[in-house]
């Protein structure tokens, strides 16, 4: 695939692959990118994963046409993206591997025998001339490994930016960029968003008119939607106006008193309502969608003296990823000591900027009229 007059894909899709870093339910599979400058120097932008050398090694050279590369440009030793590296030396002893200080260190981690590999080691901000082509790298500490940084070609003003504005998902595949590449971000990313942010303002003066990711399709049109998105993510505000209703149920008492509030909210025209069973739904789906909606219902039976398994996950899952900005209401539910509501109070305790409704649900056992009465002032509140 041909992204500029010199700049060329030479990626792979993976569609054998169902869990993504042995968690994530992919089940349009996913892309492996890697890219390739033509130019009077050559450069290579990373590798793909190990269960493809064969696939990329023959894309690599139908695109080179009998040419030999000079550059293997190392943005993101997650093995997804670094695993040919030493395939690839073997296959262009001469060419020289492009890293940083950390990238060096990491590889020989994974691989053995790195000491004879030909190396330039990088700092930020340092150029990298190919002829035409001009390089300059960009850091980028945490998003989402250490050593990772970004490549801008000034020339062509492509971005080539590791694991950012990625998804999950095979090239062959067509699908909403934004829903599946705000499951991988806040997945994946969704903990660094300070990084995030700080690698957002070093990109912001660049010209850019090409995003090349390490996952998902190049993006070459309306960039400011795809920067914009992560602005938001990174700062974790409100993506959209809306309530989650996050919930677990043993004998559906509490699942009933969720979907009770779900249409007293519909009723007042809330933007958006969105039910979760956290027992059925996949996790990285729930995350996604707390971290969309600016509200968030959490509904639990008192399980152990605690909250329900699916729950519990749930919160902490939020709260690894610095779940914040948002308001947060109780529904809680036990046959004999009600604690589910301070249980997860208490989870949230370090998280920043919580805003906890006034009014909580406590059941005991089934919905009584008392319940209802408490759901009607809750909906009045969230729909405040």
């Amino acid at each position: 695939m041909k992204i500029t007059e010199d700049i060329f894909y030479v990626g792979v899709n993976d569609h054998k692959i169902d869990l993504f870093e042995g968690q994530y339910d992919v089940p349009n599979g996913m892309a492996y990118n890697s890219y390739l400058i033509m130019d009077e120097k050559i450069a290579v932008m990373d590798t793909v994963d190990a269960d493809f050398s064969g696939e990329w090694l023959d894309n690599l050279k139908n695109a080179l046409n009998g040419k030999t590369p000079d550059y293997l440009i190392v943005q993101h030793m997650e093995p997804d993206h670094s695993a040919n590296i030493m395939n690839f030396v073997k296959a262009y002893p001469e060419a020289v591997i492009v890293g940083n200080a950390k990238t060096f260190n990491m590889m020989s981690n994974f691989f053995e025998n790195t000491d004879s590999v030909n190396k330039l080691v990088i700092k930020e901000n340092d150029t990298l001339s190919l002829g035409k082509h001009q390089l300059s790298f960009i850091f980028a500490p945490m998003v989402h490994w250490p050593e990772v940084m970004f490549t801008y070609d000034s020339t062509d003003k492509v971005l080539f930016s590791a694991d950012a504005f990625g998804k999950f998902g095979a090239l062959d595949v067509d699908e909403d960029w934004a829903c599946e590449a705000r499951r991988y971000y806040f997945g994946i990313v969704g903990k660094y968003g300070l990084q995030v942010r700080n690698v957002l303002k070093k990109v912001s003066a660049l010209d850019i008119q090409t995003i090349c990711a390490l996952h998902g399709p190049v993006l070459t049109e309306n960039l400011d939607y795809y920067i914009g998105l992560y602005s938001t993510w990174s700062s974790y505000s409100v993506e959209s106006e809306g309530v989650m209703i996050a919930y677990t149920s043993v004998y559906g008492n509490t699942k009933k008193a969720c979907e009770i509030l779900a249409d007293r909210l519909r009723e007042k025209k809330c933007p958006k309502v969105v039910m979760c069973d956290l027992a059925r739904e996949d996790m990285a789906e729930a995350v996604e969608d707390a971290f969309r909606y600016g509200k968030l219902v959490l509904a639990s039976t008192t399980y152990n003296a605690d909250v329900f398994p699916f729950m519990k996950r749930f919160i902490h899952e939020l709260t690894e990823r610095n779940y914040q900005n948002r308001t947060i209401g109780i529904i809680e539910n036990g046959s004999w000591a009600v604690t589910a509501g301070k249980v997860m109070k208490e989870m949230f305790a370090k998280s920043k900027d919580i805003t906890w409704l006034e009014n909580t649900v406590t059941i005991k056992s089934a919905v009584k009229p008392e319940n209802i009465t408490q759901i009607e002032a809750m909906a009045d509140e969230l729909s405040e």
